[in-house]
């Protein structure tokens, strides 16, 4: 048994035995209630201020001012900002070599989708639907950070978002519950593995607390409003996963909840998410959330610090209103000492756990940036990941995979373009190292006769092109008009056999603050890919973005069409091994696609109305659109390959079952075509009748299998008695007997169904 382990045993004798006191339970570390007893309430409340000296902080307009002078005050229990062993050496030596108590400080950073070996946007290794690849990559990433001096990450984010419009749907894992919660899972193991004191795990931090990707109109930081029923069917279970997983902290959202933002919102951190849910780390607001509260309408800077320590939040991040207010609240009466108390509590237990109380150096060895930051292994990871993260949304006519000896014209602002390959959230990377789609064409097909033409800007806009540009050049709008851009790209396709054009969005078009609502491709990008498919030449578009994009007019052109999100460090060989066949794409889409911004919401867990409309044809007084199907352009669990697969022979070992009974599944699936591959085999389960309204079907199992062609496979999947259970209108987590179709097949439209009755 590791410490840690004695320490979550030690947690619930002490839960037992003490219970609750003025609110409080009693650590199960000694030491850290032997360090409370000495501590004074200046010294409890500094240990509740999260810091940033700036400098490369991807989020928020404020920086932390007089921060050496407020460590050694005691006045600091974290940073964030910082990283390199001999910058967080000098930081850990103020805290412990300079203040009374010797308490060492957290230090935390937003590690998104890998460290300095950037791997696919959250979104895109989501499609991999690979849980152990998606674990296999948050090990790395915390391998890399803690060499590099870094305990706590900022990750996983797990809101689930139905509306591409927002931009945080990149850093995400799509729409649905299901998967949301399987990849929390995974994430929260690999970042802090089986033991937090070992140098090269980290603290996870799950965000953010809660439903922060249903903004409204998909604008960041904006309201939410929904149903308690919503809330705990669709939108908490990947939060619940990430905590039932045993991750660390969590991270409260900007948005409201019940007209209360969450950063101050008790019946969020403190009913659900300690009481009912039993999590026992900490808690961290967002990057100035409690201040923004005064904002939100809910009073001063004191008010609203009060309203947070009271709700259950222990840790602010970068506002200070904690720092600036309590003392003053203990004094007349607002905030109890035992409540800061206990929000200290959580924060020390997080640093004993961390082994930084053992030893607050443990990362901070000199030799392990080289060692293992950026190593030629961790590059092959990281090209591994994106080629598992593309979707092939259409090959008309076989174009891909390309003959690596054929003349091909590269055409295309992002076929060229380093600074837009990691994506966005890639604070710790360095676009510099990443590998173009340029380059990675002549690394893997040294044969082939490549010439490039940019074509066209990512957008001509300026003024559009000043807002993405706040982080570095992501959109550079060439000094040659756009007329004879577009001619040089038409020249060299004319040339070619067969014409590759990188086409989409800039890296900063996605991620925090950048919603957009027009989330089609750039007009003169659209163009762009006209003019070469009227050139007869065979085309395949190579789409990169950090959301699902509307592209009803291109997906009618007769081209191949590759979604390769934004791939990380490794890009360019990545798209090239899929482009040229070295590896068949086996992605899946985790968000559906809208055919336009008007059906958003779109999502593949939808409800029937008492009016539904006709699958086939449009019919008066049904639910449906004048001018639009309501079927979306691409479905959730989208995605082709190289070959075909067969579905057939679907079983269930049981027609009933009873409370607490599995049922057993089984499919075969062949690969009826050329080329051996994986496909992700995907079940789907709609309750007939119910208490509430049913979803017509939702996610409740998979399965990602290796086919060689001209194979047949036997898979099976286990549907659990909690797979058919649900919140009902008390919100009771349970099942009710009925009639139960079980869908199986590649998408969420699967076709092959059965039925089977839960007694």
């Amino acid at each position: 048994m590791t410490k840690i382990q004695h320490y979550f045993l030690f947690f619930l004798i002490g839960f037992l035995v003490t219970g609750h006191t003025q609110g409080q339970i009693k650590s199960p570390i000694p030491e850290v209630e032997t360090l409370l007893d000495k501590m004074t309430l200046e010294e409890k409340i500094g240990q509740l201020n999260l810091l940033t000296p700036g400098g490369g902080v991807a989020t928020g307009a404020v920086v932390s001012k007089n921060v050496e002078a407020k460590i050694k005050a005691g006045q600091v229990g974290g940073l964030f900002g910082i990283s390199g062993p001999d910058k967080v050496r000098m930081a850990q030596e103020m805290a412990v070599n300079h203040t009374r108590l010797k308490i060492p400080l957290l230090i935390g950073a937003d590690v998104i989708h890998g460290y300095q070996t950037t791997y696919p946007i959250p979104l895109g290794l989501s499609c991999s639907w690979d849980m152990d690849l998606m674990e296999e990559a948050a090990r790395m990433a915390a391998k890399e950070a803690t060499a590099d001096g870094i305990m706590w990450n900022f990750s996983p984010m797990v809101d689930i978002a139905r509306d591409p419009r927002w931009g945080r749907i990149a850093e995400g894992a799509g729409e649905d519950p299901f998967l949301g919660s399987a990849i929390a899972r995974a994430m929260v193991k690999g970042y802090q593995g089986l033991d937090l004191m070992a140098p090269n795990t980290m603290l996870a931090c799950v965000k953010h607390l809660a439903l922060y990707g249903a903004s409204e109109a998909g604008r960041d930081y904006h309201s939410v409003d929904m149903s308690k029923i919503k809330m705990f069917n669709q939108y908490l279970p990947p939060y619940k996963a990430a905590v039932d997983a045993g991750v660390a902290s969590v991270m409260s959202s900007f948005n409201d909840i019940d007209g209360i933002p969450a950063s101050g919102n008790k019946w969020l951190l403190t009913e659900l998410l300690r009481e009912r849910w039993g999590f026992n780390g900490f808690a961290v607001s967002d990057y100035t959330s409690i201040n923004e509260m005064v904002a939100h309408g809910l009073g001063d800077l004191q008010a609203v610090s009060s309203l947070a320590i009271k709700a259950g939040l222990d840790m602010d991040m970068v506002g200070e209103g904690f720092l600036t207010t309590l003392k003053k609240s203990v004094k007349e009466g607002k905030v109890t000492e035992a409540e800061i108390t206990q929000a200290c509590r959580r924060v020390l237990e997080a640093k004993y756990k961390a082994g930084l109380f053992d030893n607050p150096f443990r990362y901070l060895d000199p030799n392990r940036p080289k060692q293992d930051i950026l190593t030629a292994e961790n590059r092959t990871l990281a090209r591994k990941l994106a080629t598992r993260s593309f979707v092939l949304l259409k090959n008309h006519d076989q174009i891909l995979p390309l003959n690596k000896k054929a003349k091909i014209a590269l055409i295309g602002p992002l076929a060229d373009s380093r600074n837009n390959m990691l994506g966005t959230w890639a604070p710790t990377g360095n676009p510099d190292l990443a590998i173009t789609i340029l380059e990675g064409f002549k690394d893997v097909a040294p044969g082939a006769d490549i010439q490039y033409a940019k074509g066209a800007n990512i957008s001509n806009d300026e003024d559009f092109a000043k807002k993405v540009n706040v982080f570095g050049p992501r959109i550079q709008i060439d000094p040659k008009p756009a007329n004879v851009l577009l001619a040089e790209a038409i020249e060299t396709a004319k040339k070619a056999d067969v014409v590759v054009v990188v086409v989409g969005e800039a890296t900063e078009m996605s991620g925090e603050a950048a919603s957009r609502t027009d989330i089609s491709i750039p007009e003169n990008q659209k163009k762009l890919i006209k003019a070469l498919v009227d050139t007869g030449h065979p085309v395949a578009v190579v789409l990169m973005s950090g959301r699902p994009l509307t592209i009803p007019e291109e997906f009618e052109l007769p081209i191949a069409l590759l979604q390769v999100w934004h791939p990380g460090v490794e890009a360019g060989n990545a798209v090239a091994d899929v482009v040229f066949g070295d590896y068949n794409p086996s992605g899946k889409l985790t968000a559906t696609w809208p055919r336009n911004v008007g059906q958003i919401p779109v999502y593949h867990s939808v409800k029937n109305t008492g009016r539904p409309a006709p699958d086939e044809k449009f019919q008066k007084f049904t639910s449906n659109y004048l001018d639009a199907p309501n079927t979306p352009l691409f479905p959730f669990g989208y995605g082709l390959s190289y070959t075909t697969f067969k579905y057939s022979n679907l079983k269930l070992d049981k027609r009933e079952i009873h409370q607490n009974e599995s049922l057993k599944i089984q499919v075969e699936v062949k690969n009826t075509g050329n080329f051996d591959g994986e496909e992700v085999v995907q079940l789907y389960l709609r309750d007939v009748v119910r208490s509430i309204t049913p979803p017509k079907r939702e996610l409740k199992g998979f399965k990602k299998v290796f086919i060689k062609k001209g194979e047949r496979k036997t898979v099976h999947l286990t549907l659990n008695h909690d797979d058919l259970k649900f919140y009902n209108g008390n919100l009771e987590f349970l099942s009710e007997p009925g009639a139960f179709e079980v869908f199986v097949g590649t998408d969420s439209n699967a076709a092959l169904s059965r039925t089977f009755t839960l007694k």
